[in-house]
């Protein structure tokens, strides 16, 4: 349970978020009674740390992206919210003890990203399906006019099999994109509930499907058990021209590996949004790997970010105040 406060509480509240004038404003409004204050060190980035800042040791709830060996000494602090899906940093055990022997709490944003990344995954299942890239590719080139060729190798997604690693939020909205095409969707979860409402299958049997799926899109985090989960086993083991999408995290994929697979023609075309190191370097050979796409860690990204991620803390923030259920928990 989130920890209880009294709805007359006045909250401290810390962020290092570094917002817009607008989604500020909105920030400021919806506090009502409580008090913000700032760190004097903004990170630059949500995949960016911070350092530790005496700010935080006043407040009882951190919104942003506070440094996790700092909330582990503050009893005062209550609740952390993250302004981020991915919480890498944070998932350790002795914060995870230090968090629950206070009886604290910790949320994402995964809320605010799942719908974009999931849109972005879909689109790209579908302009490869369709063949967008390599048309607009003949566009900015020689503009030759391939008719015959590009219609010949298109693909219709109905009837197809994805492949989904990953069960949170992206994973659950992209399994309602897929729904209406009459894909196969098949997902893969460390630890199936059963009440998924599609077919998942435990982590020990994605080689059983690895050759069956047309589309593997990953969406793992990152974290100790996933760190080059996607080695070069698992990447032979996908279907010969399968379609591998990547918006999880680049260091969940052995790229050498994956390079090698595009290739040889063994992995039919690759979607990256994310990659190790990013930003991935001018000169890196994925760049120029045959049918491999890549976007430069924007699949999260939407015109209305920073008033979403306001919107979303302000609502878990009633909620706090009230004592219900917080979303998107996940310590």
């Amino acid at each position: 349970m989130a920890a209880m406060t009294s709805p007359a509480d006045n909250l401290t509240i810390w962020c290092n978020a570094k917002f817009p004038p607008a989604a500020l404003e909105a920030l400021r409004a919806g506090l009502r009674r409580h008090r913000l204050v700032f760190s004097s060190a903004p990170p630059t980035g949500n995949l960016v740390g911070s350092a530790p800042d005496p700010e935080l040791e006043r407040a009882d709830v951190a919104f942003g992206q506070p440094d996790p060996a700092q909330i582990m000494k503050l009893p005062r602090l209550r609740w952390v919210h993250l302004t981020s899906a991915g919480y890498t940093r944070y998932d350790r055990d002795d914060l995870r003890s230090a968090l629950r022997a206070r009886s604290a709490t910790l949320t994402n944003s995964s809320a605010v990203y799942a719908e974009p990344c999931a849109e972005h995954a879909f689109a790209m299942m579908l302009a490869l399906a369709r063949r967008l890239p390599q048309c607009v590719a003949d566009q900015q080139t020689t503009r030759p006019w391939h008719a015959a060729e590009h219609r010949i190798r298109s693909r219709v997604l109905t009837g197809q099999t994805a492949l989904i690693v990953g069960y949170g939020a992206i994973g659950r909205r992209l399994v309602e994109l897929l729904e209406p095409l009459r894909i196969n969707v098949v997902c893969v979860r460390r630890r199936p509930v059963g009440d998924e409402g599609v077919r998942v299958v435990p982590q020990d049997q994605i080689g059983e499907w690895l050759p069956r799926a047309d589309h593997v899109v990953n969406i793992l985090p990152e974290n100790k058990e996933t760190l080059g989960f996607f080695g070069p086993e698992r990447i032979r083991a996908i279907k010969p021209g399968g379609a591998f999408y990547n918006i999880g995290r680049g260091t969940t994929v052995d790229q050498n590996a994956l390079l090698a697979a595009l290739r040889s023609g063994h992995v039919g075309a690759a979607y990256l949004d994310v990659t190790d190191p990013e930003p991935l370097p001018p000169d890196h050979p994925l760049w120029s790997a045959p049918n491999c796409f890549i976007t430069p860690h924007t699949a999260g990204g939407r015109d209305d970010e920073f008033e979403q991620l306001v919107r979303q803390f302000l609502d878990n923030l009633r909620r706090f105040e009230t004592g219900e259920p917080l979303r998107d928990r996940v310590i």
